[in-house]
């Protein structure tokens, strides 16, 4: 079987989760689970202020753009195409170019798999980036976005803070 790897669709603007929801009613009725993996809008958190009230809302990441994880084959290509809502692949022409490693980082999508010796609980040392020499109990690990939560002291207040799989070692 070929590889899967991560597609970028373009989407009339608004329709995002409309898309998504119909390739995966597709997916569901055509039996497709093994070659379409996973169908994603990326959402960030955002603070907006409205009439002096702060509130943590989400916003699409890429308005009219939907993530697909998918190995890529006529009968994929045909029903990601033919969806409605979806203008087409992004990529030269006709030909779906797949994301590449560097960029589906800042997206939180990895695509290695890090096996760690530690877990919640565990006291963990920072070994590199901002937050090197920091000691602190590990309190949730997200192994999609291969980060470690622990909590360190800043400003006098015990603070979250997420620190990658590749920068810690246990203690």
């Amino acid at each position: 079987m070929a590889e899967a790897n991560w597609y970028v669709v373009h989407t009339y603007s608004g329709y995002e989760n409309k898309v998504k929801a119909n390739i995966e009613k597709t997916i569901e009725n055509r039996h497709l689970e093994e070659e379409i993996l996973e169908v994603r809008v990326p959402m960030q958190d955002v603070v907006e202020v409205k009439n002096g009230a702060k509130k943590n809302v989400q916003k699409k990441m890429f308005p009219g753009y939907v993530l697909i994880h998918m190995v890529m084959n006529d009968d994929t290509w045909y029903v990601v195409r033919n969806t409605r809502g979806v203008t087409g692949f992004v990529g030269p022409g006709s030909k779906p170019v797949p994301l590449t490693e560097v960029e589906m980082r800042p997206l939180g999508i990895k695509t290695e798999n890090i096996s760690v010796d530690f877990g919640e609980g565990d006291m963990i040392a920072v070994i590199a980036g901002v937050w090197k020499d920091t000691v602190g109990a590990v309190q949730r690990m997200d192994y999609g976005k291969q980060t470690a939560t622990i909590n360190v002291e800043l400003f006098g207040r015990e603070t979250p803070v997420e620190i990658s799989f590749a920068e810690i070692k246990k203690m």
